[in-house]
C-alpha cells in the first residue's frame, strides 16, 4: 500500500495546488487505478461507476466526469516524464533497451478518431484485410522486472495515412493534422525520451519494417552516437565485406565497402558449418542455440553491422546490430525481449481495455489511451518496487513466471485496502463554502 501511495504522490504532484488542480489530481488517480483494478472494463461508464462504488465518489457528477476525461488539459507531457523517472533502474548492461512496433485497434464506429482503412498483415482467414481501425505507433522500455522482461509502455502515435489527411482534412484541439511517417514518430518519441535521460545510450530494438535506413539516417541525425539498432535482416538484402584500406598511393578516394559477400540468404546456407552453440536467456529460459556471427557493411545503413545467422531445425534468422560492442548472446536475448511489446499491446488492448472505448472526441480518445498505456506503466513499475517476486495464480503449462495480471491483482489489494483512503482521501464538497456561496447568491 505504502508504494502505491508513494508512485500517486510522485504523479499527483503534477497538478497544481488551487482547488481545481487537486480535484482533477484526485481523479487523474483513481481514474488510473479504476483501469488497473482488474474487476471492470476501462470504457468511461464502467470507470465512472467504480468511481462511485469503490472508491466512494458518491457525489460526482456524470456530465463534469466525461468532460475531465476529455479534458485538453491533463498535462501529460510533464506526467510521462515524470513516470519515466519513477522507473527504478531503466537501463540494461548500461543502455536503455527500447522496443518500437506499430499495431490496430479495430473499432466499429465510422467517426472515432483516427479510425481508416488499415492494412492487417496478422489477419486470419475468417477476417478482413483491410479492417476498420485505429493505426497507432508506440515505443516500450524493454527491462527485466523480477527475473523476467517486461514491456513498460514509453509512449504513443496515432498514424494516419497522407491520402486519409488530405480527404478528409481532420483536426485535433482546433487544428489541422500535419502528415508524419511512422519513421518520423519514431524519431519524435524516442527524441523526447532521450532528453529525459540525457546520460543513457539508447538500443532500438524493432522488426525489420522499421529497421532499415528510414529510421536508422534521421535517428543518428538526432540522436548522434547515442542511439544504436538491434533488428532483423530480409532474405534478399546484400551484404559487403568491410573495406580493405590502400596499400600504396591511388587515384581516387579510399573505398568504402569491400567485396560483394552475397545476399542474406545465401550467407546462411555458407555459414552454417560454422556455427557454433551459445547458451541464451530467451523466451523465459535458459536455452542452448546454434549460431554464428559476421561483421559486415551494408549499403543501405552505410556503416558495418554485426550480423548474427540463429539456424533452428529447418529454418534460420538473421540478426544484425549496429553496436558492434555487443555480444552473441545479447543480440539474441534482446531481439527475442522484442517479442514483449507484442505481449504488451495485448496486455494494453485486452487485458487494460483500450480497445473497449467508443468514444467519439478526438481530445477523449487519446486521453483514453493515455490512460491506458499510463496504468500499464504503472502496473509494471510497481512490480519494479516490490520485494518478493509475485506468485503466479494461474498455473500454465511451460511457464514459471508470474503475469501481469498477478501484479494487477497486487494492486487492486492496496488500492481497495481499508487504509489506503487515509493516505489518499477523496476530495469533498465544503459544506461551509457550499452555504456561503448560498448567502452570496441570494444576496445578489
Amino acid at each position: 500500500m505504502l508504494i502505491l501511495h508513494s508512485l500517486l504522490n510522485e504523479l499527483k504532484g503534477e497538478f497544481s495546488s488551487s482547488g481545481k488542480g487537486k480535484e482533477r489530481g484526485a481523479w487523474f488517480l483513481h481514474t488510473l487505478l479504476a483501469i488497473i483494478l482488474p474487476f471492470t472494463s476501462s470504457r468511461t461508464s464502467n470507470l465512472l461507476r467504480a468511481f462511485r462504488v469503490l472508491f466512494g465518489f458518491a457525489d460526482i457528477d456524470k456530465k463534469r466526469y466525461y468532460t475531465f476525461m476529455a479534458s485538453p488539459k491533463i498535462p501529460w507531457d510533464r506526467l510521462w516524464s515524470r513516470l519515466w523517472q519513477m522507473i527504478p533502474e531503466p537501463e540494461t548492461n548500461g543502455r536503455m533497451i527500447v522496443a518500437l512496433d506499430d499495431y490496430i485497434n479495430p473499432k466499429t464506429g465510422r467517426k472515432i478518431f483516427g479510425c481508416a482503412k488499415v492494412f492487417d498483415h496478422a489477419a486470419k482467414q475468417n477476417q478482413s484485410q483491410y479492417p476498420w481501425a485505429q493505426n497507432i505507433v508506440a515505443i516500450g522500455l524493454l527491462k527485466m522486472v523480477k527475473g523476467r522482461w517486461a514491456c513498460l509502455p514509453l509512449c504513443q502515435r496515432y498514424y494516419l495515412q497522407e491520402k486519409e489527411i488530405k480527404e478528409n482534412k481532420p483536426t485535433f484541439k482546433g487544428k489541422a493534422i500535419i502528415f508524419q511517417s511512422k519513421h518520423q514518430q519514431a524519431v519524435e518519441m524516442l527524441g523526447r525520451v532521450a532528453v529525459v535521460f540525457p546520460q543513457s545510450n539508447i538500443t532500438v530494438v524493432t522488426d525489420s519494417w522499421f529497421g532499415n535506413n528510414g529510421l536508422w539516417k534521421p535517428l543518428r541525425k538526432e540522436l548522434s552516437g547515442r542511439v544504436q539498432m538491434v533488428s532483423r535482416l530480409r532474405a534478399n538484402n546484400n551484404l559487403f565485406d568491410l573495406p580493405v584500406p590502400p596499400t600504396g598511393k591511388s587515384a581516387g578516394r579510399p573505398r568504402k565497402y569491400g567485396d560483394r559477400l552475397g545476399t542474406t540468404s545465401s550467407l546462411a546456407l555458407v555459414n552454417k558449418d560454422r556455427a557454433r552453440e551459445i547458451t541464451v536467456n530467451l523466451y523465459g529460459r535458459v536455452r542452448t542455440v546454434v549460431a554464428y556471427e559476421q561483421v559486415v557493411m551494408q549499403k543501405t545503413l552505410k556503416c558495418p553491422i554485426k550480423v548474427v545467422w540463429v539456424y533452428r531445425r529447418t529454418q534460420w534468422v538473421a540478426l544484425f546490430t549496429t553496436d558492434l560492442t555487443l555480444s552473441v548472446a545479447e543480440i539474441i536475448e534482446y531481439y527475442g525481449a522484442r517479442w514483449k511489446i507484442e505481449a504488451g499491446f495485448k496486455e494494453l488492448k485486452r487485458d487494460i481495455g483500450s480497445a473497449d472505448t467508443q468514444s467519439r472526441n478526438p481530445v477523449a480518445v487519446k486521453n483514453h489511451l493515455e490512460f491506458c498505456m499510463m496504468a500499464t506503466s504503472l502496473t509494471w513499475i510497481y512490480a519494479c518496487r516490490l520485494k518478493k517476486t509475485p506468485k503466479r495464480r494461474h498455473a500454465v503449462k511451460g511457464r514459471e513466471h508470474y503475469a501481469f495480471s498477478d501484479v494487477r491483482r497486487l494492486v487492486a489489494q492496496a488500492a481497495l485496502d481499508e487504509d489506503f483512503q487515509l493516505l489518499c482521501p477523496i476530495p469533498r464538497k465544503s459544506v461551509v463554502n457550499t452555504f456561503v456561496t448560498a448567502l452570496m447568491k441570494m444576496a445578489a
